[in-house]
């Protein structure tokens, strides 16, 4: 079972409590855009095996969104952070790039 801990509230809560909110740090494309740009950024999603950011939803506590960063081969969680951030904080990395070598953000996003 996926147990995330939500940073708003501190309650480490198992996915029944959770909504899953998609990916996250999506570049969004602002007025002016292509007809290609909004269809890439409304239906072209990551689907990776391993590191994986995503959105969610403390639907049954705090009901706050925020971010994770975990794999998706293991479901080894790595870490959560706020949502309004627009990348994950340096412990994260750093702790993904422990577990996984040669790992960047730089190429993630």
């Amino acid at each position: 079972m996926l147990i995330l801990h939500c940073p708003y509230c501190g309650v480490d809560a198992d996915e029944t409590d959770l909504y899953a909110g998609g990916e996250a740090h999506l570049k969004r494309h602002g007025p002016g855009s292509s007809d290609a740009q909004f269809e890439d950024y409304l239906f072209m999603r990551e689907n990776p095996k391993g590191v994986h950011f995503e959105r969610w939803r403390h639907v049954y506590g705090c009901g706050k969104w925020f971010l994770a960063a975990r794999c998706t081969n293991t479901l080894e969680v790595f870490g959560t952070y706020s949502a309004q951030t627009t990348e994950p904080p340096q412990d994260i990395k750093d702790a993904i790039s422990a577990k996984r070598p040669g790992w960047t953000w730089g190429n993630y996003s």
